[in-house]
């Protein structure tokens, strides 16, 4: 690692953390020594440490040593490892990140929320210290010691992953359909409404009034930051995207004053009327998950694979209740649903000062085998699963804490699998089938997107109040829109809101917007698979 040009361009970036960051790792990584002649090819385990995100997931959060779960103890057998898992907290990850780089601990593998250039996602340092040569390029080390990998990944999926020397700087885990948010109702309460699937934001409004009257504590689930609560953003289209206005120029989709303030309105309308929770802004992804598994929610947004394991939970709770997957509310221009996501869910950078990173490269190279395929999707052999004439007899989980273990077997621990489902355990049930269904017919044909700058605009990172990703306004608007929403102030002067924004730095970000756009450098907006 070259840490002269290392600080050098941390000066540039002013970030002065970063490099303190380095001076430690260093002194730190120098103290520390390991072998070699570990690894999948010596009977010795192969040890690495590794960052990852919860994903704010119940079994991750509330375990009492991640490193000791059965689970993580099978992976280090089949693959003769040793692993050192270092969990990232789901909320505050940027944050969490950055102190992680800048304490000078910085494990073998450090994961990223989609690709590594995604400052939206991670913050700046993680992108920084790429640039910085902080982690290995892998281009080799893939041709040598990842076939697997190679064969199963697309191109274009690696393309998003390489730094600006044109070089791989991680392994990605790939999301094949970029549609997989949802809009979820209790088909049951819908039921006793007597009312139809609604389709348009006003029908929508009717029906979780509706629930109100049936005593349904939270009509619809809001959570802070409207994450995962954008439903009626979405439907306006004002998420925050970028997108051409009339003048053919690069403007955040936020700009369309009438939509915005149409979308407000509506949220603004549900607080009003105790559709949404009085204290929704404080309302965390924990919480979130809670009120829905205990029964007190009518409709929410979330991400359509887990709904299996979340309506498991509900039952348990609510034995009649019934959850069904609907087509989102559509506005204005007749559309819906969600933002779009890349081909990139999570990946995988490797410390510069690793030592025989083709063991890691090994590591992640098995995950994509048909080993670990079955490990993954059914579990241990005799705990989890029993083979009679060659076939699987998978044991179905039945209790909360049973679904959450096999939500962390299959999705958090299988860290290069198409994020989209594990298709082996949704086939094996009518639930599960139904889902599938959902991403074919429901999911591939909504969904919302816009032009995308990849490297992110420099002036983020100048302007880090301003900056804003597809389910996250700026933090500057985000106060206003909650005080809008809470009646603190009037949805009227959305307008004067944008004046504030391009006064503290907007109108930068704007004119780095149309110089990238002019200069070709941007991706196209998403289009949905299905249409």
């Amino acid at each position: 690692m070259n840490l002269k040009k290392y600080k050098n361009k941390l000066i540039m970036f002013a970030f002065i953390l970063i490099s303190v960051m380095l001076l430690a790792a260093c002194d730190d990584k120098t103290s520390e020594s390991r072998s070699t002649d570990t690894g999948t090819d010596s009977d010795e385990k192969y040890p690495f440490s590794i960052s990852l995100r919860t994903l704010g997931l119940p079994y991750v959060e509330n375990h009492s040593d991640i490193n000791e779960d059965e689970y993580v103890k099978q992976l280090e057998e089949y693959t003769n490892t040793d692993l050192d898992i270092r969990l990232m907290p789901h909320d505050d990850f940027q944050v969490k990140l950055d102190l992680m780089f800048a304490s000078g601990d910085i494990p073998d593998v450090v994961s990223s929320q989609g690709s590594f250039k995604s400052t939206s996602s991670n913050g700046q340092s993680l992108k920084q210290a790429v640039e910085a040569e902080v982690f290995l390029p892998l281009d080799d080390l893939i041709d040598e010691y990842g076939p697997n990998l190679k064969e199963s990944i697309p191109a274009e999926v690696w393309d998003d992953v390489r730094g600006e020397d044109g070089k791989i700087y991680a392994i990605p885990q790939i999301l094949s359909n970029p549609a997989r948010r949802a809009t979820v109702i209790r088909k049951d309460l819908l039921d006793q409404t007597g009312l139809d699937v609604p389709t348009t934001v006003e029908e929508t409004l009717d029906v979780l009034r509706a629930f109100k009257e049936l005593g349904v504590p939270q009509p619809y689930v809001a959570r802070s930051n409207f994450s995962y609560s954008d439903t009626f953003f979405a439907a306006y289209d004002v998420q925050p995207m970028w997108e051409l206005d009339e003048s053919g120029n690069p403007v955040p989709k936020f700009y369309d004053t009438e939509n915005m303030e149409k979308a407000i309105q509506t949220y603004r309308t549900m607080y009003e009327e105790g559709l949404i929770h009085p204290e929704f802004l404080t309302q965390d992804v924990n919480k979130y998950k809670n009120l829905i598994e205990s029964g007190d929610v009518g409709m929410w947004a979330m991400n359509a694979n887990a709904l299996v394991g979340w309506d498991k939970n509900l039952k348990q709770n609510v034995p009649d209740a019934e959850t069904l997957v609907i087509p989102s509310p559509i506005g204005p221009d007749g559309k819906g649903g969600y933002q779009l996501y890349s081909p990139v869910q999570r990946s995988y950078l490797i410390n510069q000062e690793t030592e025989s990173p083709e063991k890691i490269i090994q590591f992640f190279d098995w995950m994509v085998s048909e080993e670990a395929e079955t490990f993954f999707t059914y579990g241990v052999e005799g705990e989890d699963y029993t083979i009679e004439n060659g076939e699987i007899n998978y044991i179905q989980p039945e209790s909360t804490d049973e679904v959450n273990r096999e939500v962390f077997r299959a999705t958090f621990l299988w860290l290069i699998a198409d994020a989209v489902y594990t298709e082996g355990l949704l086939e094996m049930t009518p639930e599960g089938q139904d889902l599938i269904n959902v991403f074919d017919e429901i999911l591939s044909k909504e969904g919302r997107s816009g032009i995308e700058y990849n490297p992110p605009l420099d002036t983020f990172a100048t302007f880090p109040a301003l900056q804003f990703k597809p389910d996250s306004y700026p933090t500057i608007l985000l106060e206003h829109i909650a005080k809008m929403v809470t009646g603190a102030e009037p949805v009227e002067n959305w307008e004067g809101m944008l004046e504030e924004w391009e006064s503290q730095g907007g109108n930068k970000i704007l004119e780095e917007a149309k110089e990238r756009y002019d200069s070709g450098t941007f991706d196209e907006p998403i289009t949905p698979p299905g249409l």
